[in-house]
């Protein structure tokens, strides 16, 4: 499998959640590569679930502060992309199920949080996430853990979300992608939730507060991008044994691949 590795550095939601996409019908098409991406967002963004409802999110505030709000093609909770480095995986599936590929790619990322110092372990238990998400605390992404996605010191650092397509001859291509945690501006994505009352506001800014953990506040350092970038890349070719091509495309949003 020839892999590539693309920094794709900065750009807003749109641009991003079409560019995973497109990353993913390509190789179902057949003429595309297996890709581990990073990239971050600017401005700062919303994204949501597929099937996640718009309602739940207060427009009229994020327009004030100039936020996106983009719906992933993949499922999960809303996110407030700010400080960190978002990763996307795609390749063939190779008759591997969900929770399969999610240890690969987290053992993977492990192996390049590790490289930057992060004493991060993969989580083991799965929640009842059909029960989490009756709860009004499970509109944010960050409020819960899935199994083999990635704490630190019993916080969640690293959140993920996957997304199946089926391609020819029966095989399957999974697109996979979630937020590294680096900075703690995500936590201000309570800010934005439409919620019953201020009471549960405040419940649930506690939470993220008790169950997140961001790469500067375990390094106790300013954590930049690039350096996380790279740890990332020495993640998966450790881990993977590989070799991508690297290609790093900070052009401007002029057109998104086909």
């Amino acid at each position: 499998m020839n892999w590539r590795f693309e920094n794709t550095g900065v750009h807003s939601g749109v641009f991003n959640m079409e560019y995973d996409e497109a990353l993913a019908r390509a190789l179902v098409d057949g003429i595309g590569n297996s890709t581990i991406r990073v990239y971050g967002w600017q401005p700062y963004a919303i994204s949501l679930g597929w099937n996640q409802s718009m309602d739940e999110i207060d427009l009229s505030k994020t327009s004030v502060s100039g936020i996106d709000v983009v719906r992933r093609p993949t499922g999960g909770r809303a996110i407030l992309h700010a400080k960190e480095l978002t990763y996307s995986v795609v390749m063939q599936v190779h008759d591997k199920n969900v929770l399969t590929v999610y240890e690969d790619i987290s053992r993977a990322l492990v192996a390049g949080l590790q490289e930057l110092g992060a004493p991060v372990a993969i989580e083991k238990s799965q929640p009842n996430f059909s029960s989490l998400y009756r709860s009004a605390s499970a509109v944010a992404c960050f409020s819960s853990t899935g199994r083999y996605e990635i704490k630190c010191h019993g916080k969640k650092l690293v959140g993920s979300a996957q997304r199946r397509y089926a391609a020819a001859h029966g095989e399957e291509v999974v697109l996979q992608h979630g937020s590294i945690l680096i900075g703690v501006e995500h936590k201000q994505m309570v800010d934005y939730l439409n919620l019953p009352s201020e009471e549960q506001r405040v419940a649930l800014k506690r939470e993220l507060d008790e169950k997140t953990t961001e790469l500067s506040t375990v390094l106790n350092r300013t954590v930049k991008f690039d350096e996380t970038a790279d740890a990332i890349l020495h993640g998966f070719r450790k881990a993977w044994s590989i070799s991508p091509e690297v290609v790093n495309i900070f052009d401007k949003e002029q057109k998104v691949i086909k």
